[in-house]
């Protein structure tokens, strides 16, 4: 099953809310690294129930830490420091409360993608330039204090 058979929105709303990305172009991409993994299954899950509504809240938690973390990094504050790393662990908790169990390890893949993937990396350096970078030492070096 694609991610668009389980998105419950018209394409109007895709429009609306994903604007010129369309999830279900990468949704078999997508399957093919993670789709048989229990992360996975639980995000389609919690995802298709997803209203209009909901995917606006999640969107904007999302976007309030991308734009709090520029902040910081345009501070100066280290990527490794508590501020950013307290970021990092808030970013982590969305998505484990809106998605799937976001453990630590599955965490600090993603911001490895995040850096490795140019597809990422342009997406979340619109928000600041060089914050993909920031974000993904922010991420392992929580990741690190936590499993200490």
């Amino acid at each position: 099953m694609t991610m668009s058979a389980e998105l419950n929105l018209t394409t109007e709303e895709r429009t609306e809310l994903f604007g010129d990305f369309h999830p279900d172009e990468h949704a078999a991409e997508a399957e093919r690294l993670w789709g048989g993994t229990q992360a996975w299954t639980d995000a389609q899950r919690r995802t298709a129930s997803f209203t209009k509504e909901g995917w606006k809240r999640f969107m904007a938690e999302a976007a309030g830490i991308y734009a709090r973390m520029a902040d910081v990094m345009r501070a100066g504050a280290p990527a490794d420091g508590a501020s950013a790393m307290d970021l990092a662990e808030e970013h982590r908790a969305h998505l484990t409360r809106w998605c799937y169990d976001c453990t630590y390890e599955i965490h600090r893949g993603l911001g490895e993608l995040y850096v490795s993937d140019s597809r990422f990396t342009a997406s979340i350096d619109e928000t600041a330039p060089g914050l993909a970078a920031y974000f993904q030492t922010a991420i392992a070096a929580n990741a690190t204090r936590h499993d200490a």
